[in-house]
């Protein structure tokens, strides 16, 4: 049996989220299903991390055991022919002995958009959370670096997801405007050696609490020290958040 590592990008609009469940179409069935029909095999995929409803990727990894001896650029090419528009492969290759997509993950980088302007862009209302007021952007950078380091994230942290610790270790956020030359979006990334359910949603709320000035610059650092979801700002809606990548050295 080989094992094949695939990156992917994907709209998470039309998705219920990554994981197949009992309602909803997910993106690991459609992956599935695209290659059982290439294969003829009962594939199962496994992927470094699993999207909620309406998150994007732009690096997300999945891995797949198969018998099958196709190239991985064949791979790649009959698996866009077969999945629909909003699903890409962006890269197919050989993975090592004992590769596995969630295990094997040491990064994951996330990148979260605000379209802060006083009117609705309606062509980033899946990409973007809307916010109608200007935010003190440099205000929230600063707070923002009271997250690096290792910490426990319990207050950032929502519940639904059982984990064995809530220790983290960000190794990069930051908090710029002028995404793509518009001084109107801003953009959240943080780099974390793993992330717990809905912790870059909570990081975020809890920033634009900064950014708007309803919370100082300070609070972020007592928030985290709190270890309690209820001392965090408000969880930011999952259309703004993507998977940029995923690093396993």
């Amino acid at each position: 049996m080989r094992t094949i590592k695939l990156t992917l990008a994907y709209d998470g609009t039309a998705y219920a989220g990554w994981q197949i469940q009992s309602h909803g179409r997910t993106l690991q069935e459609v992956v599935e299903s695209a290659l059982g029909k290439i294969t003829g095999e009962p594939i199962r995929v496994t992927a470094s991390g699993r999207t909620d409803a309406g998150v994007h990727a732009l690096g997300q990894v999945v891995g797949f055991r198969t018998e099958s001896k196709l190239s991985p650029e064949i791979f790649m090419r009959a698996l866009n022919a077969e999945l629909p528009r909003d699903v890409a492969v962006l890269d197919a290759a050989e993975a090592p002995d004992g590769f596995h997509a969630t295990l094997s993950a040491k990064r994951k980088r996330y990148r979260y958009r605000i379209f802060a302007g006083p009117t609705r862009d309606v062509f980033r209302r899946q990409t973007a959370w809307h916010l109608p007021r200007a935010l003190d952007v440099e205000a929230m950078d600063r707070a923002a670096q009271a997250l690096r380091g290792t910490h426990d994230f319990s207050s950032f942290e929502t519940q639904g997801s059982e984990r064995k610790t809530s220790v983290r270790t960000i190794y990069d956020i930051s908090v710029r405007r002028g995404l793509e030359g518009d001084p109107h979006l801003i953009a959240v990334e943080v780099e974390a050696d793993g992330f717990l359910y809905n912790m870059v949603r909570t990081i975020v709320g809890t920033l634009v609490k900064v950014g708007r000035h309803a919370r100082s610059e300070c609070w972020v650092a007592e928030v985290l020290a709190a270890m309690d979801r209820r001392a965090a700002g408000p969880t930011a809606p999952p259309q703004g958040l993507f998977l940029m990548s995923v690093r396993y050295e």
